[in-house]
């Protein structure tokens, strides 16, 4: 099914739907929600950010088969509020370094769709009673925009940071304080049922339905504009104080010219954390320093200078490790196709750093190990030898290189093989250098 048939089907459902509600189209937020036009673009950004099926095992490609045969009887349960979502499935996800692990909640397709169309309806609006402070999951904001933001308290003299650290944050919203900050906007009942529904719908553990009392799940549409409506109370408090801040979802910092002052502000807006949003603060994790020792977003400071941090690093040569390995049993097409990929997401983020001087022999390393994956690759002697005259190898290093069998590391930086695999030739296969995706993230091309 085309996406033309979504929408031919959508349009269906909106012409019933029509004729009994458009006197409510203008008055009742659910209408501008379930309107055709909303949930056709709704489905498009849903399908365009993929995702895995949620706890009812429909796919994507599965949806459009499922909507022409059951759209509007699932628009008019949204109408009239009989609606009840699927529970969310659990999904627990590695955090890099081995730093814990994060839960996140994978909702059905069906209401990734309807979250989205709310989100649609909603965001016009809250976002723009937020503050200019905030930067997470907003409209035309980005972490950029934080970290530029920080740079600039810097610069005025602003060199403590208060580091406020939110435990489980997702994991711990109360409900009745977030709907109490959503319905001072939203007064349609039906909606506001809808959305207390979300938020009760449960998890999906190994097969088994757990309650939802506390939090909005983490990887879902409606969540982070959730988290920014309750949160956006606390930017109000922290401007009418005069803090310097910057928050980027449920990470928070305040900017402050003294380690006193800097403790005061740490505990004063912690009691506000705790006692109004019953929100809570992890003290372990929270601190009061310089803001050379801070790392906010995975970047440091230095000065007003801005460097990847030393964990956003190590990750990242983590990663390239994995994507390189000899035991990935994967074509080297498929694998630079990977490799570049990820290389271009990596330094679209952290190529605003400005620290150069690791680049170039990391520019070196990757290709080390790529001339390591095409060694494996070659796996004969004969063929190896075959592979690096073709190449130019002059004939007696060739043979000597082919025929040695010392470990494919070592073999990857000798003389045959890197006259061989040039740089020059990598770069025809594909690779990326990461040197120019740097110098080109910072403006120099």
């Amino acid at each position: 099914m085309t996406d033309s048939d979504v929408s031919m089907n959508l349009d269906r459902g909106d012409t019933v739907w029509r004729t009994v509600m458009q006197p409510a189209l203008d008055i009742n937020l659910m209408a501008k929600v379930v309107a055709k036009a909303n949930l056709q673009k709704a489905w498009q950004r849903v399908k365009s950010n993929q995702g895995a099926p949620g706890s009812d095992g429909m796919s994507l490609e599965a949806f459009p088969g499922y909507a022409r045969e059951h759209w509007p009887t699932i628009r008019q349960s949204l109408w009239n509020g009989t609606y009840h979502p699927q529970p969310v499935r659990r999904v627990v996800i590695p955090k890099p370094g081995g730093r814990g692990e994060r839960l996140l909640g994978v909702p059905c397709v069906v209401d990734r769709v309807i979250q989205q169309a709310i989100l649609q309806v909603l965001t016009p609006i809250f976002d723009p009673g937020f503050s200019e402070s905030s930067f997470g999951s907003r409209p035309q904001r980005s972490a950029h925009g934080a970290i530029a933001q920080i740079k600039g308290y810097l610069k005025e003299g602003y060199r403590v940071a208060v580091d406020l650290d939110l435990e489980k944050f997702f994991d711990t919203v109360h409900h009745d304080v977030l709907m109490s900050r959503v319905s001072r906007k939203v007064h349609d009942k039906v909606l506001l049922k809808l959305i207390g529904r979300y938020l009760r719908a449960g998890v999906m553990v190994d097969g088994i339905i757990q309650a939802t009392a506390w939090g909005t799940p983490q990887g879902s549409p409606l969540s982070p504009l959730l988290a920014n409506i309750l949160l956006a109370e606390l930017d109000q408090e922290l401007e009418q104080r005069g803090h310097r801040f910057v928050r980027y979802m449920d990470d928070l910092v305040i900017l402050v010219r003294s380690e006193r002052a800097g403790k005061r502000v740490m505990a004063s807006v912690s009691r506000y954390l705790t006692q109004k949003l019953k929100l809570k603060v992890n003290r372990q994790k929270s601190q009061v320093v310089n803001v050379h020792d801070l790392e906010y977003l995975g970047f440091q400071f230095r000065g007003i200078r801005v460097y990847w941090s030393d964990q956003a690093f190590a990750d990242f040569k983590h990663r390239l490790k994995g994507l390189t390995a000899r035991s990935w049993r994967v074509s080297m097409a498929h694998r630079l196709e990977r490799l570049n990929q990820y290389l271009r997401g990596w330094m679209g983020y952290f190529g605003i750093s400005q620290y150069y001087h690791s680049i170039p022999d990391l520019d070196g390393w990757l290709r080390r190990r790529l001339r390591m994956c095409y060694w494996k690759q070659w796996r004969r002697p004969r063929t190896r030898i075959q592979k690096l005259l073709e190449l130019g190898t002059d004939k007696r290093h060739a043979i000597r290189t082919g025929i040695s069998r010392k470990g494919y590391w070592h073999l990857s930086r000798t003389l045959a093989t890197q006259t061989g695999m040039t740089n020059e030739w990598l770069a025809k296969q594909g690779l990326l250098s990461i040197r120019d995706l740097w110098m080109k993230a910072q403006g120099y091309i």
